[in-house]
């Protein structure tokens, strides 16, 4: 063998041991695995659901919050048509901007998801008291129609990941 088939294979070794310490290192520090946990998380703050649901499995109750008759039949037909479980409809206070929704800990990975319905250009409202995984839609006047697949499929990007409200923890991956 030649001396410089002997120095190429040394080299190759030496860069395999440091990739393997670099692996070992990496793998020992990573603080990935409870990033979501609630450990640390303060007595009597609620745990909030992250995830983000199916539409199948995502329940709404519509509410007009305008002057125009039958938006939110017209609206829940529309979710009903994507899968949704649109529980009620019905008309709520008058609201000015495009929509509000009202959702409590285990509903926060669904609003997330129907704000990108709304481009984004929902209000939240979370309520930390509140039992129930469903989510209020509460329509405005500045409300005209709901996104696009596409629309909201974009719009799921440019929002990222669901994040927990103020006064909550993320609830572990195990509790759900």
């Amino acid at each position: 063998m030649s001396f410089a088939r002997v120095r190429a294979l040394v080299v190759v070794g030496l860069l395999a041991a440091v990739a393997l310490v670099f692996v070992v290192v990496a793998v020992v520090r990573d603080t990935q695995g409870s990033g979501a946990s609630a450990r640390g998380c303060p007595e009597g703050w609620p745990l909030a659901d992250l995830s983000l649901r199916t539409y199948k499995d995502v329940k709404i109750n519509i509410l007009n919050g305008t002057s125009e008759p039958g938006l939110a039949s017209s609206v829940g037909d529309d979710f009903r048509n994507r899968k949704f479980q649109v529980k009620k409809e019905g008309n709520a206070a008058h609201f000015d901007g495009v929509a509000l929704l009202r959702f409590g800990p285990k509903g926060v990975g669904s609003a997330h998801l129907l704000r990108a319905f709304f481009l984004n250009n929902a209000e939240r409202d979370y309520d930390a008291k509140r039992q129930d995984d469903t989510v209020d839609v509460v329509l405005g006047d500045g409300f005209q129609q709901l996104a696009t697949t596409t629309e909201v499929n974009q719009s799921l990007g440019d929002l990222g990941a669901p994040t927990a409200p103020e006064g909550s923890c993320p609830m572990p991956v195990e509790n759900k």
